[in-house]
């Protein structure tokens, strides 16, 4: 018999967006939380594993996404290379390993790398890598995939730009596959100079039940390995 599971309606969640603590990181929970709008982001050692579902929700548009001209130039010079889900597992070490600002460790815990890794293994998650000349992975992104609900979830970048162009050329590929827009989560620095914006719960819980939950990774990613970054 497949579980039941059952979270708190997303209006219950606190002024930060917190819903629920505890749970674990099974397909079918995974599948449940993020079909609904909540997803998990483990805050402290005392809870080790919470469930958020914030108001206002950061989205990035397709329609209203624009490259920064700076950015635009650096395009013009760079050699880099992209690809998508060839290193799953390094890409989403490197998101956890990166340093941020104002963040002393990372919410990225052993426990949500194996959830993930199993939940690329199943065909619900994807990355992107970003390589230079010497085929040196220096930055890239990592999200989940629900059928045509993607999401943005982490990204590390150790040499300039290489980050913003994981994040452009995934805008591409959803671009390319008739899809209007992925899920942020937050709009962090790099997000809001890409266009990307708040969107008020209700309106981004409309937009998921609009999905087209079935879709297949396969079919959006089309197993694309190097794309030319011009």
């Amino acid at each position: 018999m497949p579980r039941q599971i059952i979270f708190p309606p997303v209006e219950e969640a606190d002024t930060d967006g917190l819903l629920a603590v505890g749970g674990d990181l099974e397909l079918d929970t995974l599948l449940t939380a993020y079909s609904q709008g909540i997803f998990p982001w483990p805050i402290s050692l005392d809870f080790p594993l919470a469930w958020f579902s914030p108001d206002p929700r950061g989205v990035l548009d397709v329609e209203t996404f624009h490259i920064p001209t700076s950015f635009k130039k650096w395009l013009k010079k760079t050699r880099f290379k992209v690809t998508f889900s060839t290193c799953f597992e390094t890409v989403i070490l490197r998101c956890a390993q990166a340093e941020r600002k104002n963040q002393p460790g990372t919410w990225i815990t052993s426990d949500i790398i194996q959830g993930y890794k199993k939940l690329f293994e199943a065909g619900h998650a994807y990355s992107v890598e970003v390589w230079d000349d010497s085929n040196e992975l220096v930055g890239g992104l990592y999200g989940v995939c629900f059928g045509g609900y993607l999401s943005g979830e982490s990204m590390f970048s150790s040499k300039t730009g290489a980050s913003k162009l994981a994040l452009l050329k995934l805008v591409e590929l959803i671009k390319e596959n008739d899809l209007k827009w992925f899920d942020t989560q937050m709009v962090t620095p790099v997000v809001e100079l890409f266009g990307g914006f708040y969107l008020p719960r209700e309106e981004f819980i409309t937009r998921l039940e609009a999905v087209d939950w079935n879709q297949k990774r396969e079919d959006i990613f089309k197993y694309k390995t190097v794309l030319n970054v011009d």
